[in-house]
Order: C-alpha cells, then sequence, then structure tokens
C-alpha cells in the first residue's frame, strides 16, 4: 500500500510528505528546527516542496523563531522539533507565545507508537508537560490524519484569541510504509511459541491500522478562521464616551496588531481619531517616529486625569498596576478579543468583546475624527519636558559610555527599514523611552511574560518574515548569554543581524532594587565579558565600543558586514545609571 498522490497529482512518500503538503498548501515558506531522528521525514519533505529549512543551536530558538515570523505576518509560525528533550527545551518559548497570544504551530517527535511507555529512546508522556502551554495538543496514531491535523492546528492557532498549537508526530508514522512494516517484522522475530505468534498477529495489525487509508489522495485545505468581532452596541457605546469625553485616552498593545497584514490600515484608523495614544508591545512604531497624537511619557498621570480610556488589546496587569492606574471615575472602554483580559482585575463601563485593530478601524469610520487640542497639548508638553530631562541626562560622563547617550546615538543611525528586537532587562527598559520604532511592525519584544533570551530566535525569524528589513538586537548583556550561539545559526544562514549589547556587567534590573532592599548584590554581577569575541569566532563581524565616539564607526562597520551577509554584534561597555531606579515590577 502507498500513499495517494496530492492535490498537484505529486507523490506522496511517506507521512513526512503529507505534513510538507499540509504546510505547503499554507504557504509555508521556512520551518525552523534542530534535527533529529524523530523529525527527519518532515525536513527532508520540506524541503523537496521548495520550503526553506533553517536549523538552530537550540530548539527554544526554533519556537522564538517561529513566534516572531507569526507576529510580522499573521500567519502561524512553524518550528519542528525531536521527542523528548528536544520538547522539553521548547517549554519557555510555547509559554512566552501563548502568553504574547501568537500563532505557531510546533511540530514535535514522538517514540513509535506501539513503543510508547515502554522505555524506547527519549520516550516521555509529552502531554502533560506541552498541553498546559497550548491551545490545542493533537496526538496522532494514523497515517491519514498527518495531513488533516496541520489543517486543524493551523485554524485552531489563528482563531479566536491566537495561540500555539502542538502535533505529536510518532516516528513510525513518518518514514514509508514498507520500511516500517519491515521495522515491525524485524522487532516481532521468528519464534513459533504461542507468544511470539500472538506478538507478531498484535504488531501485524497494529501496523495495518496506522496505515488505514493512507492511500487516498492527500488534499490538504486551509481551513477558515473564527475572528471575533464586538457587536454594534459596544461601538455605539465607545462612540457615545468619545462624544462625552474632555480628556480621551488610548492605549494600544500586541493584540490590536494580530492582523498584521493590516496594520497599516489601522495607523490610519488611529490616527484619523485625534484621541491621544501610548504605544505598547508590538504596536510600537505604530505611528512612526514623530506622529504628534503619539505620547511617550508619565503614562501613569496621563490616566489618572483622562476621563475616557480606550484599551485596544492591552489588559489590566502588572503593566498598569492592575487597573489602578486609570481612575474610578473615567469611562473605561476594554477591547479585546478575549473576555477574560478585557475584565482583568477592573471591570469597563463598555467591553468590546473581538478583535481590537478591527474595532478601531471601524471605530474611526464613525466617529470621523474628535478634537481635544487643549489636552494634547498639556500632555505633549509633559512629554516634551521629558524628553529634555532625558538629553540632560544624556550628557553625563562616566568612564565608558552612558546608555542613554548610547540609545540616542543609536536612535540616530535607524532608517525606516529597519526592525528592533528586544531581549533584556535594564538596559531594554531604557531603551522603550529613548528608541523610537520608525514603521509599523517594526519592535518584538517578549511580551507579558517577560523571557529573557528571546533575542536571537526573534531576529532569525524576523529576518527570514521581513527580508526588506534590517534586523538589529538590543541585547543586554545578561540576556545575551542566551542567544550567542545562535550567531552561528546567523553566519550560517547568512542573516545580517546587527546585535548591539549593553554591557554594564550585571544583573543590573535585579541588583537595583535587591542592592537597595537587602544590602547585598549576591548572583547579580556580572564581567566585562568579550562578547564580540565570541562572536567573532562563530564568524561575525565582532566590534567593542568603550567609548561614545566610537560608536558611528562601530556601526558602519556593523552595516558594511550586514551588506554583505554577515551578522555583526557591537559589545559597548556601559556606564551605571540611576535612570530606572524604583521600577521593579511585580
Amino acid at each position: 500500500m502507498s500513499s495517494g498522490p496530492d492535490e498537484t497529482g505529486r507523490a506522496v512518500r511517506h507521512g513526512g510528505d503529507r505534513v510538507a503538503a499540509a504546510l505547503q498548501a499554507h504557504g509555508v515558506r521556512f520551518v525552523f528546527t534542530l534535527c533529529g531522528g524523530h523529525i527527519s521525514p518532515i525536513l527532508s519533505a520540506a524541503k523537496s516542496r521548495g520550503m526553506r529549512i533553517v536549523d538552530v543551536r537550540d530548539e527554544v530558538t526554533a519556537v522564538f523563531a517561529a513566534d516572531a515570523a507569526a507576529r510580522l505576518t499573521g500567519v502561524p509560525g512553524v518550528a519542528a522539533v525531536t521527542a523528548g528533550p528536544g520538547i522539553t527545551n521548547t517549554i519557555t518559548a510555547l509559554k512566552n507565545a501563548q502568553l504574547a497570544q501568537s500563532p505557531l504551530v510546533l511540530l514535535g517527535g514522538a517514540a513509535p507508537t506501539a513503543l510508547q511507555g515502554r522505555g524506547a529512546l527519549q520516550d516521555i508522556d509529552q502531554r502533560p508537560l506541552v498541553a498546559p502551554h497550548v491551545k490545542r495538543f493533537i496526538k496522532l496514531v494514523r497515517v491519514r490524519d498527518l495531513a488533516s491535523s496541520v489543517e486543524e492546528a493551523f485554524a485552531v492557532a489563528q482563531s479566536g484569541i491566537p495561540g500555539p498549537v502542538f502535533i505529536e508526530c510518532p516516528v513510525d508514522l513518518l518514514y514509508d510504509e514498507g520500511s516500517i512494516r519491515q521495522w515491525y517484522a524485524d522487532a516481532s522475530g521468528h519464534g513459533t511459541s504461542a507468544a511470539e505468534r500472538l506478538l507478531r498477529w498484535y504488531l501485524a495489525r497494529h501496523v495495518r491500522r496506522m496505515f488505514e487509508g493512507a492511500d487516498a489522495p492527500v488534499e490538504p485545505r486551509a481551513r477558515a478562521i473564527d475572528v471575533p468581532y464586538a457587536g454594534d452596541a459596544a461601538l455605539r457605546a465607545a462612540l457615545a464616551a468619545l462624544g462625552r469625553a474632555e480628556r480621551p485616552l488610548m492605549i494600544v498593545g500586541s493584540q490590536a496588531m494580530a492582523d498584521a497584514p493590516r496594520a497599516g490600515e489601522l495607523a490610519q484608523a488611529v490616527a484619523r481619531m485625534g484621541v491621544p495614544v501610548y504605544l505598547s508591545g508590538m504596536a510600537r512604531g505604530l505611528l512612526g517616529a514623530n506622529h504628534p497624537l503619539h505620547m511617550r511619557h508619565k503614562r501613569r498621570e496621563a490616566l489618572r486625569e483622562a476621563d475616557c480610556v480606550l484599551l485596544a488589546g492591552v489588559p489590566c496587569d502588572f503593566r498598569l498596576d492592575y487597573g489602578r492606574h486609570v481612575r474610578r471615575s473615567a469611562t473605561l472602554v476594554a477591547i479585546n478579543r478575549s473576555r477574560k483580559d478585557a475584565f482583568l482585575n477592573r471591570r469597563p463601563q463598555v467591553a468590546a468583546i473581538g478583535d481590537a485593530g478591527a474595532f478601531l478601524r471601524d471605530l474611526a469610520a464613525r466617529q470621523g475624527g474628535g478634537a481635544w487640542p487643549r489636552w494634547i497639548a498639556q500632555l505633549r508638553e509633559r512629554d516634551d519636558a521629558r524628553e529634555r530631562e532625558i538629553d540632560e541626562e544624556a550628557r553625563a560622563e562616566g568612564d565608558f559610555v552612558n546608555p542613554l547617550a548610547l540609545l540616542r546615538a543609536l536612535d540616530g543611525e535607524l532608517n525606516d527599514g529597519d526592525l528592533l528586537v528586544a531581549d533584556g532587562g535594564d538596559f531594554v527598559a531604557t531603551a522603550s523611552y529613548v528608541l523610537r520604532p520608525r514603521t509599523p511592525l517594526s519592535w518584538l519584544d517578549p511580551g507579558a511574560f517577560g523571557t529573557l533570551g528571546v533575542g536571537a530566535g526573534f531576529a532569525l525569524g524576523a529576518a527570514l518574515a521581513r527580508p526588506d528589513a534590517q534586523p538589529w538586537i538590543v541585547f543586554g548583556d545578561g540576556a545575551c548569554g542566551w542567544g550567542l550561539a545562535e550567531f552561528d545559526t546567523f553566519v550560517r544562514h547568512r542573516i545580517p543581524v546587527i546585535a548591539v549589547v549593553g554591557n554594564d556587567a550585571g544583573w543590573t534590573q535585579i541588583a537595583r532594587e535587591q542592592v537597595k532592599m537587602l544590602h547585598d548584590d549576591v548572583a547579580t554581577v556580572l564581567a566585562r565579558t568579550d562578547y564580540h569575541r565570541v562572536a567573532e569566532g562563530f564568524g561575525a563581524e565582532g566590534i567593542v565600543v568603550r567609548r561614545l565616539a566610537e560608536f558611528p564607526e562601530a556601526v558602519a562597520r556593523a552595516r558594511a558586514a550586514a551588506r554583505a551577509g554577515r551578522p555583526a554584534l557591537i559589545n559597548v561597555w556601559l556606564d551605571k545609571t540611576a535612570f530606572r531606579e524604583g521600577s521593579l515590577s511585580m
């Protein structure tokens, strides 16, 4: 018995090819992976069908890359990892994607179906480990279900509240039928005892069931996506609230960017509404670098003064002090695909349960634009004052480089086509006050989980999803330790990443409060490590900067390397500053 052809008439060689045919039908262009015998047929088949196989040095990187690709395109990214430890290595990235509501599909290997639970290589019960961190865990036992499971996974990942989906693919479903039948025949032996004959009968029946229906044509199709939309009543209530408002304020977050291809339309809608706005997460850069409605500083004060607050894809979690930043007398409009998130810690007066981007586009079309010049001028004056304070703090000189001055210099080097990946604690949080992404979908950070170590994977996924953009990683020196090995990946695959490491020789975000409260810097001290030399060892361009005047030349060298297809790492020695004192989040 052989597998039937796919929808193009091409012969499907084995189960791995069924998976690849389904990925191809969904427009998948690249698969992120770390190789393993359990998944080899998927990788080989995907490559033969024209997909780019991008192999990394840690499975978690593969999932972070798939996450980034999904955020930038709106189409689930795909990663494939081997069984057991290959899958356990992905748990942090899966949970990060789940909390960031990012759609991706993880293909995970598994031990042969007949040997699961019997001590096979890398055989563990994977469901209890993975299921809490994904929207759906799909466990397969028949070859005929491989392609349809991919269809299901793509639809589930994108519908409702987006998130990751896991497909468990046992190795004996992926290789060709002849090889698997021979493998089971050899495993059953040739003895004549009743027990041995019973074993042969059992395994023959097991294989027959595995391959039942495998000769049918493989015709994978993308399924319809269920995107929730808020009703007209919520739209009318939001319009009425804005009509009454004297000091309206909006916060747009990552969930509003779920429909990535329409990010430009969302930017036009937000600008047309005329409401002053703070942008967070993936929404950074939505209005460009210098839009008059976009405020960057003193958000807490603005929220406490506003009489109408629109939260578009933003929950009232620790980032808004669990809703306490919004004053009780204000009209709160919560726009969110998740009802739970819309009501988290604070009950809104208007709950628009549906896609935040679509709601804002409809709201702008119906509202026609508002005018709050005095309120906007008040916020702008405060914002500009804070910018002057930052400029003043950036002038302070020390032994090495002032981080604020460095970030001002980096911001001045950015072009409209550049894409920023943020991975770090204190240095990255400082960068969020200074760096100004130029275009929509040009900023990537981990999201609510606050995960360190996303940088290399996010940059890899971003570089492939947006080949027209120059990817930058803004690394803290603590966070960059996770991603250094992936400079090997960048070099091998000619990914022209430029990384800037803010090297202040410490886990500074933790040290700030720990030293103040406990008078002890235990476990927060790092060395002024030569991270640039590590990158050089992998074949990248490595540059060290100890004075600010050296930075422009370092950027020029890095850009030249990137134009030649080589990644670069700029290791900048930083001075300590008091800029973020008192910034501990819980």
